[in-house]
């Protein structure tokens, strides 16, 4: 389950807590656990919403290749032309 099931089970809980069980627990009010698990459920959902918008709106990065000036074969030299498919694999980014 990721941030966002979390949040939602958190705060499903925390409201249980608060509106329907009576629960006494030593050192905190009677609705307390359940108000500060809503608050936590409620905090994941955000951050869940903030980090999904951050992923999607990545930084795009240029990459700029030096240009290589063609040398021309000395007269002595043979040129050698040697033919290879070019592959490039690219990581493609869901939009």
């Amino acid at each position: 389950m990721g941030k966002l099931g979390t949040g939602i089970t958190l705060f499903v809980i925390g409201a249980i807590l608060t509106f329907a069980l009576h629960v006494n627990v030593p050192g905190l009010g009677e609705n307390a656990l359940g108000i500060i698990l809503m608050l936590a459920g409620a905090l994941m959902v955000g951050l869940h919403f903030v980090m999904e918008n951050q992923r999607r709106h990545g930084r795009r990065v240029v990459e700029e290749r030096p240009v290589v000036e063609e040398r021309r074969p000395v007269a002595d030299e043979r040129e050698v032309v040697e033919e290879r498919p070019v592959v490039e694999e690219r990581r493609r980014r869901r939009i």
